[in-house]
């Protein structure tokens, strides 16, 4: 997880039951129990007698502890290897079964089972039993007769898949929404404390259980925070509600369990999880060196070496009856366990990023013998595959992120190619969501994303079941859709790894968890696994570069390109987005041409048409699109892109402007009129702005970053541009003026909305007068930043009292917005527009938590959007942060998809460009609009970026 700096940043195995109804103990393992028994007396007694005898003969004297047996026993224990019994697959009911559940039959179903290197599908039925995949394949009447009262589901050939898995969450314990009372995750007590436990902080009340449901997640890995070295123990959950309502039934092999008619140890030991992080966040939190951090560690080490020895030692004598001098077993409930590290017992799961952190943990584990389970976040791993295969044991799994990168220093090295690298490399590669820094809902799409950028299907799709079930220990009940499995199953609308993939129904231990699912059909396409670009030569691109590889685009060599095998076109039309050219799939000779003069579209026909045989320039560039399309760019907005670089490094970024409303502002920036202007402090050729111009997102609009209630003027740049005195880098200095409207404390909400109801209705002064005095004229819109519906309900009076008190109209625009769509129709009658922002919501915090009446499918028909632009609400769409804007194709499209038709491509291209400039204040016209060429689909289809045509530039782009 991220930590804010300074102090802001981060049932094992069980097969005993939890409350869910106790399952009958196998014969073979209660034989197994009283014989390990016996012989463990047998031996005490035999030790006893020993000793008296010598005592008697006068040879030497001891004395057995009363407490010898129970040491005994503790040795014992100490050899028994982490895993499960030997008889788990012959279990006949879950321990986690809840009596009075009804059998389930999934017939006609596409299974995806994750066996085979997650290369098998099978064709056929699926039963669930007693909290049990029973069987997989196609089953016969006779085989289903035993059954009553079965509940039967068509799966209409769709996909299932096992439940989704999350490495790497601190879902319960870092609560949604977040609240200071909920705040467990980490603890600032000392950078090493492995005696704490994520199972005492978890909240059973989050709200992100059930929408992470409702992504298809059945078991997440609660992990502690980052802020310390060794943070702390991880707990495995199943997100569904337990019957008893408490976190501890929500464990997945609970290895804290104390009742041995539930779990005993001595057949088989749970495995336990540990978390722990080096790099930035310890070194933020307590202003350690990497030295200081890497020391830390060590010390911890061989305290936990120094106590493991010493019951080895002791083990060994008391094995042989020799306890003179032994004293007590020598134990330390806070070491215990980081010593079952030491023992192989205990998965490590280490936060960490950067290559000389990388190599400190791989010089450790070899230096006390331990291993690794998984690298987390990890964003220069593939940089270094060599390093990780020296670790100790075996080469730890890596946890990543898909484009999640540049928030800090040891995360500017990400790149969307390491799932690829890593898995040609032999690596298990892993994708999480390390939830809420993502919203664990949507991990799939992380999946998806690595899947775009090279990773195999099969190894993505394994990369959120089987492979992190492996990693965490449990491959022995979850990850698969096998039998004697856990029946944790999804049932997808479409294929897992196509793009807005929504569950159909989940269940977790057999039990349906969506009560009434909202699905809408998909063209038989999605049921097929997405064809994906080839990124080969960026990848190697990448390695070559040592993670930097240049981004600039190439310009083409000649003034006319002419692309061929174009699908579609979509051009500007004022403020609307048109279709001007679309091929026949059936026939050949339609595909399309385009011809582009210096940046400028000159023709568009087909192949048999005009463009090719009026061409004259013997020089001109060819470029196949392969089926491809000719999109408008897109205008990214909501995030610091084009003001900084590195998120938390302060050298980086343009930095947050002074607030009027809640400090004294100097007289040498215009004291109470001051107004910032975002051009001012604009940096090119960032990382994340040229990825989002690679991704077909041409213009940002960026406002001053705030942390109060005055932001400033937002402008709007070229994302591909090298500075902003260059030909088309500002496409327009100034558009709309900034504010933001958030509970904060201290000022309160009420006093934000009287501060903005003076500065429209009573006199200001400076330059701030002069823009406030536009608004109040039409001529550019107010912008604020709001998510609360009663701060919206708020706005729209005030507007409403505003445009009263002047007899004409204002433009507003609302930014963020995400319980908009509780006053749609009040929005659409007020003329007030909104950019969503972001486009999938999440109750992050309390003015987000009502977003829950309408998140989307399948918790309801549609989404925020299509609600908003049915009530006839002008709609943009934005990100949050700077990394994100390079996924805006990806958002419109799923948006599109969740609204069941009701967007169409035309709308959806428009969310994320001229709805925005028009939402935004940005004038542009067709002559300076971009345009982007895209192979192998359009704009809103896993296809690749090949080109970008840009009018106001005078030339085309070539990637």
């Amino acid at each position: 997880m991220r930590v804010s700096m300074p102090v802001t940043e981060v049932k094992l195995p069980i097969y005993g039951v939890v409350s869910e109804g106790p399952a009958a103990q196998p014969l073979r393992r209660r034989l197994l129990r009283f014989i390990s028994a016996a012989l463990l007396s047998v031996a005490v007694l035999q030790y006893i007698r020993l000793y008296v005898g010598l005592e008697n003969s006068g040879e030497f004297a001891t004395t057995v502890p009363l407490r010898a047996q129970a040491y005994l026993d503790k040795c014992h224990l100490l050899s028994v290897k982490p895993g499960p019994p030997p008889d788990f697959h012959t279990r006949t009911h879950s321990d986690r079964f809840v009596a009075g559940t009804q059998p389930t039959l999934i017939t006609n179903a596409t299974i995806w089972t994750g066996r085979d290197n997650g290369l098998e599908v099978v064709h056929g039925d699926i039963l669930l039993h007693g909290g049990i995949i029973r069987r997989v394949g196609h089953l016969q009447q006779s085989a289903l007769d035993d059954y009553a009262d079965l509940t039967r589901i068509d799966a209409q050939g769709r996909w299932v898949s096992p439940g989704i898995v999350d490495l790497h969450s601190h879902i319960g314990v870092g609560s949604s929404p977040e609240l200071d009372g909920a705040d467990d995750t980490n603890s600032f007590k000392g950078p090493v404390q492995p005696w704490l436990r994520a199972l005492d902080a978890l909240n059973t009340h989050d709200d992100s259980y059930a929408t992470s449901i409702a992504g298809g997640v059945t078991t997440s890995l609660v992990l502690p925070g980052s802020a310390n070295a060794i943070g702390g123990q991880g707990i495995i959950i199943k997100l569904r509600r337990p019957t008893d309502r408490s976190p501890t039934g929500m464990l997945l092999e609970n290895p804290y369990e104390t009742n041995r008619s539930v779990y005993d140890p001595s057949v088989a030991f749970r495995y336990r999880q540990m978390k722990h992080a080096c790099g930035e966040n310890p070194h933020g939190i307590y202003g350690f060196t990497r030295m200081d951090t890497t020391w830390a560690f060590r010390q911890a080490y061989e305290k936990a070496r120094q106590i493991k020895e010493d019951q080895d030692k002791f083990c060994a004598k008391a094995v042989r009856g020799e306890w003179a001098g032994l004293g007590e077993f020598p134990e330390d409930l806070q070491w215990e366990a980081l010593v079952d590290v030491l023992r192989g017992r205990v998965k490590v799961q280490n936060h960490c990023y950067e290559t000389v952190d990388l190599d400190d943990m791989v010089r450790l584990t070899n230096e006390f013998r331990f291993s690794i389970a998984a690298f987390h976040h990890a964003h220069e791993t593939y940089l270094v595959p060599d390093t990780l295969k020296a670790a100790y044991g075996h080469p730890p799994a890596i946890a990543l992120f898909a484009t999640n990168a540049r928030y800090k220093r040891e995360a500017y090295r990400g790149s969307e190619f390491a799932p690829k690298i890593l898995a040609e490399n032999g690596l298990q590669v892993v994708m999480k969501s390390d939830h809420s820094v993502l919203n664990s809902r949507f991990l799939l799409y992380e999946a998806q994303q690595a899947h775009f950028y090279g990773l195999p299907h099969n190894l993505a799709l394994a990369a959120v079941t089987s492979t992190p079930a492996r990693v965490m220990g449990q491959d022995h009940r979850i990850g698969y859709v096998s039998e004697g499995y856990d029946a944790d199953v999804v049932l997808w609308d479409s294929h897992p790894l196509a793009l807005g993939a929504t569950p159909v129904q989940v269940w977790i231990d057999g039990i349906p968890q969506l009560e009434a699912p909202h699905v809408h059909a998909k063209p038989s396409t999605f049921q097929m696994t997405p064809k994906t670009p080839d990124f080969d030569e960026e990848a190697k691109e990448t390695l070559k570069h040592d993670g930097l590889p240049p981004l600039e685009p190439k310009r083409s060599r000649a003034d006319v390109v002419v692309f061929t095998n174009v699908s579609s076109v979509y051009l500007r039309d004022a403020q609307n987005i048109r279709q001007a050219y679309v091929a026949d799939t059936a026939d050949a000779l339609s595909a399309g041409v385009v011809v582009a003069r210096e940046g400028e579209i000159a023709c568009i026909s087909s192949m048999a048409g005009e463009c090719l045989s009026s061409l004259r320039e013997d020089d001109a560039e060819f470029i196949n699109l392969e089926g491809g399309a000719i999109s408008p760019g897109l205008v990214t907005v909501g995030s610091p892109l084009g003001l900084e670089e590195i998120t938390s490094e302060v050298s980086t970024i343009d930095g947050y402007v002074l607030d009027p409303l809640s400090q004294d502002i100097p007289e040498i920036v215009g004291g109470d009129g001051m107004v910032i202007r975002a051009a001012d402090g604009l940096q090119f050729g960032t990382r994340d702005a040229l990825l989002a111009y690679r991704s077909g997102v041409t213009t940002g609009v960026v406002a001053p970053q705030s942390s109060g209630f005055l932001a400033g003027l937002n402008t709007a740049f070229s994302t591909v541009a090298r500075h902003k005195l260059e030909k088309g880098a500002l496409v327009q200095e100034i558009g709309g003026l900034h504010v933001s409207i958030h509970p904060v404390g201290t000022p309160s909400v009420s006093t934000q909305i009287a501060a903005l109801r003076r500065l429209l209705l009573e006199k200001t002064s400076g330059e701030l007068k002069h823009w406030i005095d536009k608004v109040k004229q039409g001529h550019a819109p107010l912008v604020v930043a709001v998510e609360s519906a009663d701060a919206i309900a708020s706005i729209v009076a005030l507007k409403a009292e505003v445009e009263g008190d002047l007899h004409r109209r204002i433009q507003v625009t609302l930014l963020g917005a995400t319980e908009a769509h509780l006053l749609a129709k009040e929005l659409g009658e007020a003329n007030i527009g909104v950019v969503v922002s972001p486009t999938r919501p999440f109750p992050e915090y309390w003015e987000k938590r009502r977003m829950q009446v309408m998140p989307g499918p399948p918790l309801s028909e549609t989404n925020a959007i299509a609600a908003l632009l049915a009530h006839n609400v002008t709609v943009g769409v934005g990100v949050v942060e700077a990394w994100m804007a390079r996924n805006t194709r990806l958002d419109i499209a799923w948006a599109a998809l969740e609204s069941g038709g009701e967007i169409k491509k035309a709308d959806a291209l428009a969310l994320a460009s001229v709805n925005v400039e028009k939402l935004l204040g940005i004038e542009v016209d067709g002559l300076q609009g971009d345009l982007v060429a895209t192979r192998g689909g359009d704009l809103l289809e896993f296809s690749k970026v090949v080109g970008v045509l840009s009018p106001r530039r005078g030339l085309v782009d070539i990637f």
